[in-house]
């Protein structure tokens, strides 16, 4: 798949991959532990299930997986011998120029950046390394950043774009409505630069970016920060967590959603009959139908996995893609959607033919 950028640069996608932690909690498994049910949990999320890192698992513990999955097949190799896709993803990150990686649970407060973990682990030298704060839209602003760096320097072909996440690690297991919501993972994709136009026919067609912050409070994680560090001698009952206005975030949602849609569609000139896959953030099943019928599009146009991953914040795209790419969901000139919303607050989306 290719990706045609505003300065006529054919930028390609050459590979994705993903990584999900192998312990999986089912929503009976939460309930054993949490005032909730699989009904309940079902009827108002869609979600069945999520996957949870293990304690010693850090974010960059599964972006680098998932790097090194997007960097094999980049390289062709696509298998399940892990030592040859250590050897083969090896080689190519010597080629990558850029990685930008896009989290809200970061390996550390404010520095290092998780990317430049994952730079020096992968075995990428030549690559200049950064961080994304975007929330659930980080994959969407994360690869309209990589598509730019690309384009305005002649000499970096190749970009990493990670998004992952390890958002067990920061939930408010008191707070039965949000801890339920989220799941842990990561996505990624290998982004390269070629030197012949796509003249409309491939590629990235348009990516639209926005945000509110008059809702930041809607979603956030409060302490540990500048405006609310914590204090020489402070009794820490619990640690940094997600709190969160579900009502407002549930109405900000759907309202981004419908408008990214409708914002892209109007762009490019196209119709609801011209996509061939929406890939929305996998937020909350909910949202999602809410906003088609608002819209009045057919809930087969929407690729949803929100039911075994939950909410996997900024890593749910890149995942998502990288699920219909090998499960050959995704055929040569699909007109493909992306639309992500979430803290800041911001939202945004992406069309690509693939």
């Amino acid at each position: 798949m290719e990706f045609c950028h505003k300065e006529k640069m054919a930028i390609e996608i050459i590979g994705t991959g993903r990584a999900v932690p192998p312990k999986r909690v089912s929503n009976d498994d939460l309930a054993a532990q949490v005032e909730t049910s699989d009904e309940w949990i079902r009827s108002h999320t869609g979600i069945g299930n999520r996957h949870f890192a293990e304690e010693n698992i850090a974010c960059s513990d599964l972006a680098v997986e998932a790097a090194k999955n997007a960097l094999a097949m980049a390289a062709g190799y696509i298998g399940n011998d892990l030592a040859e896709r250590d050897r083969v993803s090896a080689e190519i990150a010597k080629t990558i120029d850029m990685i930008v990686l896009t989290t809200v649970t970061a390996d550390y407060f404010g520095t290092p950046s998780t990317a430049c973990i994952v730079q020096n682990r992968i075995g990428a030298p030549q690559a200049g390394a950064m961080d994304i704060t975007a929330g659930c839209t980080g994959f969407v602003y994360a690869l309209e950043t990589a598509a730019g760096l690309l384009s305005i320097n002649a000499q970096r072909k190749r970009a990493l774009v990670i998004g992952a996440e390890v958002l067990s690690k920061v939930m408010n297991w008191d707070d039965r409505k949000s801890c339920v919501l989220f799941g842990d993972g990561a996505g990624a994709v290998v982004v390269e630069k070629t030197g012949e136009c796509c003249e409309g026919k491939r590629g990235l067609k348009q990516t639209l970016l926005y945000a509110d912050g008059s809702g930041s409070e809607s979603l956030l994680m409060r302490r540990g920060g500048s405006r609310n560090p914590f204090k020489k001698d402070e009794a820490i009952g619990s640690g940094i967590c997600v709190e969160m206005n579900g009502q407002e975030v549930y109405n900000f949602a759907v309202l981004a959603i419908t408008g990214t849609i409708e914002a892209l569609m109007k762009a490019e000139n196209i119709n609801i009959d011209d996509i061939a896959w929406i890939v929305p953030h996998q937020a909350n099943a909910r949202i999602i139908q809410a906003a088609r019928r608002r819209l009045h599009i057919p809930a087969e146009k929407f690729y949803m996995n929100i039911e075994e991953y939950a909410n996997t914040s900024s890593a749910s795209i890149p995942l998502a893609l990288d699920e219909m790419n090998r499960d050959g969901k995704i055929k040569k000139g699909d007109l493909i959607m992306t639309v992500g919303f979430g803290g800041g607050l911001t939202y945004g989306g992406n069309i690509i033919i693939w």
